[in-house]
């Protein structure tokens, strides 16, 4: 195993080091102005306004400082992105341990809907990448060791617990573009679709659509449940994953 396959790169592994042991600030002389605390929560502020404008010159500008003086903290924008999204899933909390297995799936998926919804930026981050960091790999473990109460095979606890989190995140994603669109045009969703309204009279037809038509006749696009469709969806997740467990 070369050196590289056993540690990464330098700069992957300076990452680490900046999620696990951030530098301490000094003990002796002046206090600095800065921390990377500080920078880090300068970082979510922005985003919190707009994740596109997040950079190191605005976050800078957010602290007063000169963007060059950033850069003793963090090496760039991306991977003070890496350090906000860890910080972010810090804020979820860990179900009861002593409650059934789908209670507490049910727990880390709300978790993660409050978290996405308390910090819209977070649609920006990558779920196929996530950051090693400690307070993702602590929630992460925690939703491992629930659906392993299953008693599924190892891949398939895996695969589940990724569904879980993956299912909560599209769904965190579309609502938050919904609103932000929204906010950004004036324009609501029901605003949307009643400029458009005579669509249903030039183009849509029983022929071309019978289905739609027969489900719409049938009261099958009435909304009772506005915002609900993501917990549908969940409940349908652990009912499969239910039977899985049951089967095995």
């Amino acid at each position: 195993m070369t050196e590289q396959e056993q540690w990464g790169t330098p700069e992957g592994q300076a990452m680490i080091e900046l999620l696990w042991d951030p530098p301490p600030p000094p003990r002796r002389g002046p206090r600095q102005r800065l921390t990377l605390d500080r920078v880090v929560e300068a970082g979510m502020a922005v985003a919190a306004r707009s994740v596109d404008e997040l950079s190191m010159r605005k976050v800078a500008q957010e602290l007063g400082v000169g963007a060059m003086s950033l850069y003793t903290y963090v090496p760039g924008r991306d991977e003070l992105f890496e350090l906000m999204v860890d910080r972010a899933w810090a804020t979820r909390t860990l179900p009861d341990a002593g409650l059934p297995w789908r209670a507490q799936a049910e727990s880390h998926a709300h978790e993660a809907w409050r978290m996405y919804r308390e910090h819209p930026w977070m649609i920006s981050s990558n779920l196929w990448r996530m950051p090693l960091g400690p307070h993702v790999l602590d929630v992460q473990e925690d939703l491992y060791r629930a659906v392993l109460l299953t008693g599924l095979a190892p891949a398939t606890v895996v695969r589940s617990a990724g569904l879980i989190e993956s299912h909560v995140f599209g769904a965190a994603r579309a609502a938050i573009t919904d609103t932000s669109q929204a906010s950004r045009t004036g324009v609501t969703q029901d605003d949307y679709y009643s400029a458009r309204a005579g669509f249903w009279g030039t183009h849509f037809s029983e022929e071309r659509f019978p289905t739609m038509l027969t489900l719409w006749n049938a009261g099958g696009f009435d909304d009772e449940n506005p915002g609900g469709d993501w917990e549908f969806g969940l409940g349908l997740l652990l009912d499969g994953i239910e039977r899985l467990a049951a089967e095995a």
